[in-house]
């Protein structure tokens, strides 16, 4: 019964509160006078001052690159302060650079998983702590407050299926160049191909391979590969980064417009359109890096507002996909310039 009272009364006050501000805007306004903005102060002081870490799995590329220049874009106009800790492609230096921003206790840590398991106790670890977890684009094993990234099965299902509608009256063999087996976008995205060759008997894959996101290796798979089946009419590539290199072998053996690639990637022009207009890819699933970036951006300004306790939800936001092809590639706006972030 005191309980209700309590709340009862705390109602009224936050009700009479509520009225005479809209009494003394209303008065403002009669006057003619400016108001002043009541949530303003409260947004403000909520993000100054507060630290979020930013650990990819490298920087150097597109993706990475983008990342970081849209969070500081768009969190350090308000005062937040983004730390970069790059682990250059090592697990283990990862893994440190996440011990220690841990025991630093930003507000928030944003992970780019190189596979399922490595940060999976990190991640637990920071959330227990109190630190908002976003990951990007790949996942690991264990969830946090927020994923921001591309649904890799989409993109299985939507590059394997303009590959097998490219084969249509050739050979309908196939090759596919996943990235690191251990990584989500590649468990993922090889479900995502899986579902569509279930439905197409006809289509025979002749390599399944991993290239661990090297366009070096990428490249002298595929050299084997088209040496063995110099009939493959199609390739499924797990990412344009290393598909630079499965490019590269295809043009090498004068096969470019004949051995149809399909990759996906972040939508920079240079790595993304400049390369579908030479033919090097014949389709990539763009997976927008800036909206990627302002979508973190907008969750880490929600989150540290208050109101939801680390790890208490689990929400995702997947990446509409942006399907790059000749017939758009030279249109302005289909992809986003690093140098313009």
């Amino acid at each position: 019964m005191e309980t209700h009272v309590r709340l009862i009364r705390k109602l009224v006050t936050v009700a009479l509160g509520a009225s005479l501000s809209l009494a003394a805007a209303s008065s403002a306004l009669a006057q003619g006078k400016g108001l002043n903005e009541p949530f303003r102060a409260g947004y403000r002081a909520a993000l100054a001052g507060k630290t979020v870490g930013y650990i990819p799995v490298s920087m150097g590329f597109d993706l990475t690159e983008g990342w970081l220049k849209g969070l500081k874009r768009e969190l350090e106009p308000h005062g937040m302060k983004v730390v970069l800790r790059d682990p250059n492609w090592n697990t283990n230096t990862g893994a440190q650079a996440f011990t220690t921003l841990i025991s630093e206790k930003p507000a928030v840590i944003v992970i780019h998983n190189p596979d399922v398991q490595t940060y999976a106790k990190l991640i637990k670890k920071a959330e227990k702590a109190g630190i908002y977890v976003v990951q990007i684009n790949m996942r690991s094993a264990q969830p946090s407050t927020v994923f921001v990234g591309a649904d890799w099965v989409e993109i299985g299902e939507r590059d394997t299926q303009a590959v097998v509608d490219a084969c249509k009256g050739k050979s309908n063999k196939i090759a596919i160049v996943q990235g690191a087996p251990t990584a989500a976008a590649s468990a993922y995205t090889l479900k995502g191909v899986e579902n569509v060759l279930a439905k197409n008997p006809q289509v025979k894959v002749v390599s399944n391979q991993a290239a661990d996101w090297d366009a070096a290796k990428a490249k002298a798979l595929t050299q084997t590969v088209l040496k063995q089946h110099p009939d493959l009419c199609g390739i499924v590539g797990f990412w344009d980064g290393m598909d630079i290199g499965t490019a590269a072998a295809i043009k090498e053996a004068g096969l470019t417009g004949k051995v149809f690639l399909a990759t996906s990637g972040g939508g920079e022009q240079k790595g993304t359109c400049d390369l579908v207009k030479q033919g090097a890819f014949d389709l990539n699933l763009s997976y927008d890096v800036p909206t990627q970036a302002a979508d973190m951006a907008a969750m880490i300004k929600w989150l540290v507002q208050g109101g939801v306790k680390a790890g208490q939800a689990k929400q995702n936001i997947y990446t509409t996909l942006i399907p790059v092809t000749k017939a758009n590639a030279a249109k302005e706006g289909t992809c986003w310039k690093l140098a313009n972030m």
